[in-house]
């Protein structure tokens, strides 16, 4: 099997997304004083599946630390539980559990979930990654080589990534001062 690096049928296509994203970046991406602010306050919450809530509630609480907000029955589907894990500055984890419906293995499909990526301090970091690995979760990450990022699947076969990058920057870059 090739180098990936040395194939250059690999590196023409990566040389064309390069100058689609150049492309994009050039025709959308205004600069930081242009850009007028977000009418948005924050996420409120990303609801996500789950198969047992209460095995769920344990894993969000009690390894990764986000603890459990609210628990009350779906308004949209009776006997559905809906569930609300606190992830700081306003921002939550919801769930759903469809009690009676079979659902597919997790698969990351367009309009799916890839992963849902957490800001955390070093010192949360740590302690979350010690708690993973107690309970025997497997880490793993696009680049092992980068500090202050592991992902790991959840009980219901979701991806989640805690990161040390503050809110609004991307490996020591800023999102919000990026651009032309």
């Amino acid at each position: 099997m090739a180098d990936a690096e040395s194939d250059p049928e690999i590196e023409q296509q990566r040389e064309r997304f390069s100058r689609q994203r150049e492309r994009l970046a050039a025709k959308y991406l205004k600069p930081a004083a242009e850009r007028p602010p977000s009418i948005a306050r924050g996420v409120h919450h990303v609801a996500l599946i789950c198969g047992d809530v209460e095995e769920t509630i344990r894993f969000y609480q009690e390894v990764v630390g986000f603890p459990l907000l609210d628990l009350f029955e779906n308004r949209d589907y009776a006997g559905s539980t809906h569930f609300f894990h606190d992830l700081g500055h306003g921002n939550t984890l919801a769930f759903f559990d469809f009690p009676g419906h079979s659902h597919p293995e997790f698969a990351e499909t367009l309009g799916g979930l890839q992963h849902c990526a957490i800001s955390v301090t070093p010192e949360h970091f740590a302690a979350a990654r010690g708690r993973l690995e107690a309970a025997g979760v497997h880490l793993h990450g696009p680049d092992e080589g980068i500090e202050g990022s592991i992902y790991f699947r959840d009980p219901n076969g979701a991806q989640i990534e805690l990161t040390t990058d503050p809110l609004m920057e991307m490996m020591d870059l800023p999102l919000a001062s990026s651009g032309p």
